[in-house]
């Protein structure tokens, strides 16, 4: 698998996670049948994905980028489905989260 590959499954995980949080979100605590099957569906995707990704890309790095790229979509998500809007200094922090995710990816991977 190339390292293109790679980073289009770790699109797909993170599409999965996002996907997996909501539909959690909409279950009510596990409370509704057919969001928490969703969410059990899309989470053990997702963490195949994952497992595939790790095939070609560092465990730590794979890792590191899913969470923080899912961190930013699912409070996109928030946002947009749920009327959720974060306070500055949680904007302050996904910005972190964001430089880190980069400086994980362009610097720390050599």
């Amino acid at each position: 698998m190339s390292l293109a590959t790679s980073y289009l499954l770790l699109g797909l995980a993170v599409f999965l996670g996002v996907t997996s949080n909501s539909f959690a979100k909409s279950a009510d605590g596990f409370t509704l049948l057919f969001p928490s099957v969703i969410t059990a569906i899309t989470i053990v995707l997702c963490m195949y994905a994952l497992s595939l990704v790790m095939k070609n890309i560092p465990m730590g790095i794979t890792y590191a980028s899913f969470a923080g790229l899912t961190i930013i979509a699912t409070v996109f998500v928030g946002v947009t489905r749920f009327n959720q809007v974060p306070n500055l200094y949680s904007l302050i922090g996904l910005a972190f989260i964001v430089v880190g995710v980069l400086m994980v990816n362009l610097l720390g991977n050599n």
